[in-house]
């Protein structure tokens, strides 16, 4: 019970404006009465005389009616621009059909005065006319999959008339058909199969040539030019599943001159198909790249530039059918549903319903359709312009939530609505008009705004003595002669150009006077600040109200600000003087302060780069100082290394060393090779300051024994000596190898003169054998 009083405490609260967001003028840059009405939708201006006071900038004229009064402006030297609805067409709404135009929607033209910012609401009635015409386009798929339908839509004529004179006695229905696009690889371009796309195993079946969209009956109230019209349609074919029902479509909502859509009337698209549909980019598939134009191609009843264009967009769809009040209704069947669904998603005003096999649920499906369509009234915008926002709020007994439309649904026949429309336009402008209109109906509420960013202040046809009667008043301030400038043309520019005088008043960044004082013959002449100081300064670029705060104290309250920076009492420090001077905090071991490697500043050191808090005692960045200070200690502790010449000069200042046989601190070791390459063990230890250490340097180095030269020398002449020994050897080997071969090749030679010698002698010896054996047979016979 409690909770329920708490809230109806709350919402009394809200009506009474306790919940109302606070008026506020932000202002900015003001010169002018204008600039102000400019600045804010709750800015208005004082006119009224000496309202400002001695060194008050005009800016404080500028500022929310409250506080004006409150200031002593009068409710009548107020400057408050009016904003105003003027309806400038307002026929009633009509209770029914009677062959005249009928009015839905009311008004029917507005014009609006508006200030930027500032929101503006009227109301929009609408009533549903009872008896308003229908126009019906049956759109239907004729590729071979949809024979059986065709042929019971055959049969739906006098039962589609019924259903619609119940609707309406001046019902009108058009017919038209699709399949898809006549090239590949939508359809076979086959010579034959172009005249005959259907299925070769029915000869006797009748078939239609291959065609993409063809308008077969224009608007009609006659049934049986309806039925005789569809009775002479044949079933056709193509190849893929997708159709082409988006060119359909196009063409039907564009070509109303053909279709025979009537200016004031429901115009319905019933789309029946059981296929998917091609849709804007497909067309590359057959090569074709011309976009969809949305214009109507159709001679011959046919769409002749089916090949030649690409398929249109959803969007593009959408668009036209919101421009020539269209409402489509997919009838589909079940394995559709899901795609249309989505389709119909995108476009507004669109139903999807669910074919039988057979399509004999098509005049039951469209009564159904009809009259969802018809009883969810949607209103929206066109054309808005830039800079201008539009919220509707719906009033009726079914309201719907939605960000950019007024939606109301269930909506009977003869029911009035209202729609609160809520206007507000973000700059200034001058005669923009746009329309607010419920979707599919004709009816337009053509909405004129303009801003009004200026004020209508009466200028004084002669001089006025609050401007020294050297200037004339306007909007409450002066507006100064030909040669007089101030904020009551009291300087006399002379022979000196306005220009100039302005100029001195100028800084490097060309604002005159910071915008917080007047110009007054080239010298700045401060305003008052809203606490009532005066700014100061040549430029007027100081003020003493914006310094650093410290506990929402200014300048801790422990100083005084001056010109945007503290200045600390005695006893205090830091930016906002928030800290007593102390060096407790800072105070080292050894009585330093911050080890003399910082500053202490409100009781903390401040160190320097790489060095560490609390007391600036280490550094994580610095290089190690065992590398840096080596060549010292090697110059201190054994008068060699770079610095033997200047060891005092370089090192005398910031290293103070002493050679130990054993160390008596315990800081870090560092075990290094000095110049002469021998190891040096010393340590340091950082004294206060930067550069300042102490240093124990171990008495005892270790360097490397000098070599021997004697055995460098011997060694070298051995080395020599065995290198020349075993080249010798190796020359003789290889001498005696040579001769080996050169004897083996004379041995050789020696063997072959032998045998050719015994060759010869046997050879002669057989010769005179020969020659006595011949002599001995001679003297045998004879």
């Amino acid at each position: 019970m409690d909770e329920f009083l708490l809230f109806l405490l709350l919402l009394l609260m809200g009506r009474n404006g306790l919940c109302q967001q606070e008026e506020v003028c932000t202002k900015s840059v003001i010169n002018s009465c204008d600039d102000c009405i400019k600045s804010g939708p709750y800015c208005v201006w004082c006119k009224q005389l000496n309202f400002t006071k001695a060194g008050e900038q005009e800016a404080a004229r500028c500022d929310t009616k409250a506080q004006l009064k409150a200031r002593g402006c009068g409710e009548e030297e107020i400057i408050s621009p009016n904003i105003s609805i003027k309806p400038e067409k307002n026929v009633s709404l009509s209770k029914s059909f009677n062959q005249q135009e009928p009015v839905q929607l009311s008004p029917q033209e507005i014009s609006l005065k508006v200030r930027p910012g500032l929101p503006i609401t009227f109301n929009v009635s609408f009533k549903r006319v009872e008896g308003y015409p229908v126009d019906l386009y049956y759109l239907m798929d004729l590729s071979y999959s949809m024979k059986d339908d065709l042929a019971n839509v055959k049969k739906l004529g006098e039962s589609l008339f019924q259903a619609l004179k119940e609707i309406t006695e001046h019902a009108q229905i058009g017919f038209g058909a699709f399949v898809d696009k006549t090239v590949l690889p939508y359809t076979n371009t086959n010579k034959e199969k172009l005249l005959k796309p259907c299925d070769e195993e029915e000869a006797d079946q009748q078939c239609q040539a291959a065609f993409g969209y063809r308008h077969v009956l224009s608007m009609t109230p006659s049934e049986k030019e309806f039925r005789n019209k569809v009775k002479d349609q044949y079933i056709s074919g193509n190849l893929d599943s997708p159709e082409g029902s988006l060119d359909a479509m196009m063409q039907a909502a564009v070509c109303g001159d053909k279709i025979g859509w009537r200016n004031s009337s429901t115009r319905l698209i019933v789309l029946t198909t059981d296929a998917g549909f091609h849709m804007a980019g497909d067309g590359k598939l057959a090569g074709i790249l011309e976009p969809n134009d949305e214009q109507c191609h159709m001679e011959g009843n046919l769409y002749i530039k089916s090949s030649e264009m690409d398929y249109p967009s959803v969007g593009q769809l959408a668009a036209q059918f919101k421009k020539h009040n269209i409402q489509p209704i997919f009838a589909v069947t079940n394995n559709m549903e899901a795609v249309y669904q989505q389709l119909s998603n995108m476009i507004p005003k669109s139903e999807v319903g669910v074919l039988s096999s057979d399509s004999g649920n098509i005049v039951q499906l469209i009564k159904d359709a009809y009259n969802r369509l018809s009883s969810k009234v949607t209103v929206t915008h066109d054309n808005l312009p830039d800079d201008v926002s539009v919220v509707y709020k719906p009033i009726c007994k079914h309201p719907q939530p939605s960000d950019n439309e007024g939606i109301c649904d269930n909506v009977s026949v003869g029911e009035e609505i209202s729609f609160e429309v809520t206007v507000t336009a973000r700059s200034c402008m001058e005669r923009k008009s746009f329309t607010i209109r419920p979707l599919g109906i004709k009816d337009t509420l053509t909405v004129t705004l303009s801003t009004n960013c200026e004020c209508e202040c009466e200028v004084d046809e002669t001089n006025h003595v609050h401007c020294r009667e050297k200037g004339r008043v306007s909007c409450g301030i002066c507006r100064c002669n030909d040669g007089y400038v101030g904020q009551f043309c009291e300087c006399a520019i002379g022979d000196k150009d306005e220009r100039s005088l302005r100029a001195s008043c100028q800084r490097q960044n060309g604002t005159e006077c910071e915008n917080r004082g007047d110009c007054v013959c080239g010298r700045c002449q401060c305003h008052r600040t809203e606490q009532g100081s005066y700014f100061h300064g040549d430029f007027c670029e100081c003020d003493d109200e914006n310094c650093e705060r410290f506990q929402n104290k200014l300048c801790g309250g422990n100083g005084k600000c001056n010109c945007g920076t503290c200045e600390c009492n005695k006893d205090y420090e830091g930016s906002a003087c928030q800290c007593k001077k102390s060096l407790e905090g800072c105070r080292t071991l050894n009585g330093s302060e911050c080890f003399g490697r910082g500053t202490c500043k409100c009781n903390r050191c401040e160190c320097k780069e790489g060095y560490q808090r609390p007391r600036c005692e280490t550094c994580l960045g610095c290089p190690d100082p065992c590398l840096t200070k080596l060549n010292c200690i090697e110059c201190l502790g054994f008068q060699s290394g770079p610095f033997e010449k200047n060891c005092s000069e370089a090192c005398g200042k910031s290293i103070f060393a002493t050679v130990v046989d054993q160390f008596t601190f315990s800081d870090k070791l560092c075990h290094l090779k000095d110049s002469q390459s021998c190891w040096v063990d010393f340590k340091l230890k950082q004294l206060v300051g930067e550069d300042n250490y102490k240093a124990e340097i171990l008495k005892q180095r270790d360097c490397p024994k000098p070599p021997d030269i004697t055995a460098i020398i011997g060694g070298s002449i051995a080395g020599v000596a065995l290198i020349g020994l075993l080249i010798l050897m190796l020359i003789k080997l290889l001498i005696h190898l040579n001769d080996l071969k050169e004897f083996k090749k004379f041995e050789n030679e020696k063997k072959k003169s032998r045998w050719a010698e015994v060759r010869y002698r046997g050879s002669h010896h057989s010769q005179h054998a020969q020659q006595a054996q011949d002599f001995f047979m001679f003297y045998s016979t004879t």
